[in-house]
C-alpha cells in the first residue's frame, strides 16, 4: 500500500527512525522517505528546524503539511489511518498492555542505551541530551547506563520466558521498540544479548527473522 502524500524524514543509523520504518513495513505501507544526514548536522539546519524544532529524527510530514515528531505520536497516527494489522492493540485491555510494555521497553531499555551513548561518544560532546538545548556529557552516567541495559536484558528474558512476545501473545509495537533497543545496544555500546538468556535470544531470533526487521 502506498501513502504518497506522507513523508518520513529519517536517518539510516537512527534507532528511533528504525522503529518507524519497521512499523511501516509491518503495516505494508510505503511513504516517501527523506534522509537526514546526522553526521553533517542536517538536523540542526534551519530547514529541518522548521519541521522539528527539537532537531531530532524522525519526523512525519502528513497530507496537510503538518509535522509529527516523537515515535509514539508517529505510530499512533499511522495506526489511526491504517488500523490493520493492529500493532497498538484492538481491545481496551490489549491497548493498555501494549502501551505499558512498550513504555517499559523505552524507559528501561531504549533510553538506557541512548544515555550510555550520548554521555560517552566524542561526537556528542555538548549534546548529551537530544533536543533543542545543549547539555554537557556526564561520563559516570554512561557506566550506570550499561548496568541499566544489563538489567533490562535480564528482566526481559524473564518476561519472555512466560510469553512469546513482549506484550503477550502477539507481535506489537512493544517488540519493535525492544528490538531497536537491543540491536542498538549491540552495535553502539558492544552489549549483545548474553548467551545464557535463552528466552530473550529465542525472541530476538524470531523477531529479527521478520522481513520488517531489515527496514
Amino acid at each position: 500500500m502506498t501513502t504518497q502524500t506522507i513523508k518520513l524524514h529519517h536517518a539510516a543509523g537512527s534507532p528511533n527512525s528504525r522503529r518507524v520504518r519497521i512499523f511501516l513495513a509491518e503495516k505494508g505501507l510505503a511513504v516517501e522517505q527523506i534522509l537526514v544526514d546526522l553526521g553533517k548536522g542536517e538536523q540542526h539546519s534551519e530547514a529541518y528546524r522548521l519541521l522539528n524544532p527539537r532537531r531530532v529524527v524522525p519526523t512525519l510530514q502528513i497530507e496537510d503539511g503538518s509535522t509529527i515528531g516523537e515515535v509514539p505520536a508517529i505510530v499512533r497516527y499511522l495506526e489511526e489511518i491504517h488500523p490493520q494489522p493492529a500493532l497498538l492493540g484492538e481491545t481496551a485491555k490489549e491497548k493498555a498492555l501494549i502501551t505499558m510494555w512498550e513504555r517499559r521497553a523505552e524507559l528501561e531499555g531504549f533510553s538506557a542505551v541512548m544515555e550510555a551513548i550520548r554521555n560517552a561518544a566524542p561526537g556528542l560532546k555538548g549534546r548529551a541530551i537530544a533536543g533543542p538545548h545543549d547539555y554537557e556529557q556526564i561520563p559516570a552516567l554512561a557506566e550506570r547506563s550499561r548496568l541499566r541495559v544489563a538489567h533490562f536484558f535480564a528482566d526481559l528474558n524473564a518476561r519472555l520466558g512466560q510469553v512469546p512476545f513482549v506484550a503477550g501473545e502477539r507481535y506489537s509495537v512493544a517488540d519493535i521498540t525492544a528490538l531497536a533497543a537491543i540491536d542498538f545496544a549491540a552495535k553502539a555500546i558492544d552489549m549483545p544479548v548474553p548467551e545464557d538468556q535463552v528466552a530473550l535470544r529465542r525472541w530476538h531470533a524470531a523477531v529479527s527473522a521478520r522481513p520488517s526487521a531489515a527496514a
